[in-house]
């Protein structure tokens, strides 16, 4: 039974890299009516599999697409395809190392600012498709004392994503989303941005200094005290209040608590 499972896999694995792969042969046991050759229907099949998936990507990355342009693009997904399969059967999720195959793909090196705009996509994606929550409310910091205010540790909202970029990507990020010029736009000037779901539609935000680092700290279960000191030290200019009035209204957390109290 476990060899049987083996060979299941073995032929599986073979079948996969075949369609994927123009250069491989038809996988064994491939075979069309009455037994004669398949390569055809299969070159088909292999085709249409191609095509959805680079359709796919296109879907996830359309400011990628209108900056380097449709036929550019898919021939780039063409080779992001060969080198880097699907691996869940949830077309939503493929192209999650997409960014990182465009750092070191040579033909858009002159746009350095290109993979950060394309984690800013697959942020916005996975903010869609993460699980609903109900944001934290402005009153839940009214139910701790002023004097635990520092020991306040937060619960990040499921669609809750923070991007920098040493880039102006959420600038253009947004100019390639709603089909705006980029004119304006000085691509070397940093940008951080705040990917949130509040509610049913995703939202980004461009970030002031310090603001990407203070909500990175809470994120990763830092107090609020403890990342208001670390953020003030790299960024004297911080505003702490602002910062805090925003992760409010973008729905950043969904609660907060210190060891003696809990609330959402």
């Amino acid at each position: 039974m476990q060899q049987d499972d083996h060979a299941r896999a073995a032929s599986q694995t073979a079948f996969g890299a075949a369609l994927l792969d123009s250069d491989l042969p038809v996988p064994d046991g491939v075979i069309g009516p009455r037994g004669k050759g398949a390569n055809r229907r299969f070159a088909v099949y292999r085709n249409n599999v191609t095509m959805s998936l680079i359709n796919a990507l296109a879907d996830i990355f359309p400011a990628v697409q209108r900056l380097v342009g449709e036929g550019f693009f898919r021939d780039m997904a063409r080779v992001y395809l060969a080198q880097e399969p699907p691996r869940s059967a949830l077309i939503f999720e493929y192209g999650s190392g997409f960014a990182a195959f465009l750092e070191r793909f040579e033909p858009v090196a002159k746009l350095p600012y290109l993979p950060d705009v394309a984690r800013l996509e697959r942020a916005w994606l996975d903010a869609f498709h993460a699980a609903d929550a109900e944001p934290l409310s402005p009153a839940s910091l009214g139910a701790i004392a002023p004097e635990r205010l520092g020991d306040i540790s937060f619960t990040a909202h499921p669609a809750t994503r923070v991007v920098s970029s040493p880039f102006a990507a959420v600038s253009i990020f947004s100019a390639n989303r709603e089909k705006r010029p980029l004119d304006g736009i000085r691509p070397l000037v940093p940008e951080d941005g705040l990917i949130t779901r509040p509610h049913y539609d995703v939202q980004i935000r461009t970030l002031p200094p310090g603001a990407a680092g203070f909500f990175t700290h809470l994120i990763g279960g830092a107090t609020l005290g403890t990342a208001a000191a670390q953020t003030v030290e790299q960024h004297p200019e911080f505003d702490l209040p602002s910062a805090i009035s925003a992760m409010l209204d973008a729905g950043v957390f969904t609660a907060c608590s210190t060891d003696a109290t809990s609330t959402e």
